[in-house]
């Protein structure tokens, strides 16, 4: 198949064309070709010139046929991307290991790239890095965080002339909806999450969101891009929310929190002044007059904190065909306007290659919730087992259970070590019946 639809409507801007090629035609993918088509002079003149749309590779050109002109259906994607006359390489299939081939593909031979795979850059950003600047060309991949916020340019851009000390932020809408709607109804966790299913806000297997997959690739970026660093996706600490129950939010509504699964990063400087690099993710309480607390439904935001530029945050929808389109489009603009004027895009830069934190001496505080024997001294015994491994703590609240007391816990600060320790110990205290939850706080 050779024949090209140019998707620009008489641009009045000169400049060379810039061949496309669409890998994908899903929720992304479609929108992605309607937007260059319905947008076609503006992004002429954005670029210097004409985007043309060479083809869009799919599995089944079949399935595409009656939304897509037959001669630009490439069921080898291959063979696309090897074309002359394409220029850049738009990557929205998803998975690892196929578009792997793909994106090395197309950057080794000199084509510039776009995608909106987390997982992926995630998993493989070196390696593609490598590839992009031995070649000459753009790997650009906003999308592949938070869809349309710009956190990714922000990152590589706007503050690159700052030194950023913490990222953290709500970077899956699923997992946000399905807590925000515990929080408001007190239903339990599994009525939550089927009904995000029916919304559409959850997939058929929700294992990658709930259990913070997706949240832990978004993070590994965030902080591979913040910190200079390259933190892949085996190096971010990683717990979903599957165990949060209606009684974690009841108790944390009461203490003034919200429960968000918060994806963390941060620049952890010791007693030496040594720096490391910590990328996280868990169920956090956050107190309620923090701007993440008022994210609501599927919505994202990612808090930033730079030491001149102080706290920023970004908000919007971090997923969907056309947010993500929009993040996809802006890079593909870029990626042209570099193919008509010369120049790229700013590189992957990991020059400060700080040391990734050992997980046991972040620091962080806990809250505890636990039922024990209702008897005099049980408190008592319970307080000098933190005191003995250093944790102190801020408030302890006891209530009535059906069978013994309950006690919630809140510690001050610690380091995660000497806290999972102490709750160890308490597990095997005899008058502790069972530790129900242990959910980390946000500073």
């Amino acid at each position: 198949m050779s024949t090209t639809s140019e998707v620009s409507a008489k641009p009045e801007a000169q400049g060379r064309e810039v061949g496309v090629a669409i890998l994908g035609h899903g929720t992304v993918g479609s929108e992605v070709r309607r937007l260059m088509e319905e947008n076609a002079q503006d992004f002429a003149h954005r670029i210097g010139g004409p985007l043309a749309l060479r083809g869009v590779a799919v599995s089944n050109p079949t399935k595409h046929s009656r939304t897509v002109p037959e001669e630009l259906l490439f069921d080898d994607a291959m063979e696309l991307i090897a074309r002359d006359d394409v220029d850049v390489v738009v990557e929205v299939i998803g998975g690892i290991d196929y578009p792997r081939q793909l994106v090395l593909a197309a950057l080794n031979a000199g084509k510039s790239v776009v995608t909106a795979n987390k997982a992926l850059v995630a998993a493989h950003a070196d390696e593609l890095a490598e590839a992009a600047d031995k070649a000459g060309v753009d790997l650009y991949f906003e999308a592949a965080v938070a869809a349309a916020i710009p956190v990714v340019g922000m990152l590589r851009r706007s503050l690159a002339g700052d030194q950023v000390e913490r990222i953290s932020g709500i970077v899956n809408g699923t997992t946000n909806f399905i807590l925000d709607a515990m929080d408001n109804t007190g239903a339990s966790y599994d009525n939550m999450l089927a009904e995000a299913t029916r919304l559409g806000y959850a997939e058929a297997d929700p294992t990658a969101d709930v259990e913070g997959h997706d949240a832990a690739s978004k993070a590994a970026i965030l902080a591979s891009l913040g910190f200079y660093t390259r933190v892949n996706f085996s190096d971010v600490h990683c717990e979903g929310i599957t165990g949060i129950t209606a009684d974690d939010i009841e108790a944390a509504k009461n203490a003034g929190y919200t429960i968000k699964l918060l994806a963390v990063c941060e620049r952890i400087t010791d007693a030496e002044g040594t720096e490391s690099v910590s990328a996280r993710v868990h169920p956090t309480l956050v107190r309620r007059d923090h701007p993440l607390a008022s994210v609501s439904g599927s919505y994202n935001a990612v808090f930033v904190e730079a030491e001149a530029a102080g706290r920023l945050m970004f908000y919007g929808n971090g997923a969907g065909g056309n947010p993500t389109a929009s993040a996809v489009l802006g890079d593909l603009v870029g990626a042209a306007r570099n193919k008509v004027h010369g120049g790229r895009a700013p590189e992957e830069n990991t020059y400060a290659s700080l040391p990734l934190a050992d997980f046991s001496v972040v620091p962080t505080r806990y809250y505890i919730n636990m039922r024990v024997r209702d008897r005099a001294g049980v408190l008592a015994e319970l307080s000098a087992i933190c005191a003995k491994h250093g944790i102190s703590l801020r408030t302890v609240r006891q209530e009535e259970a059906e069978e013994g007391a309950r006690l919630i816990l809140f510690t001050h600060t610690a380091s995660e070590g000497d806290l999972a320790t102490t709750v160890k110990e308490l597990e095997a205290f005899e008058d502790v019946l069972a530790i129900n939850s242990v959910i980390r706080l946000a500073e």
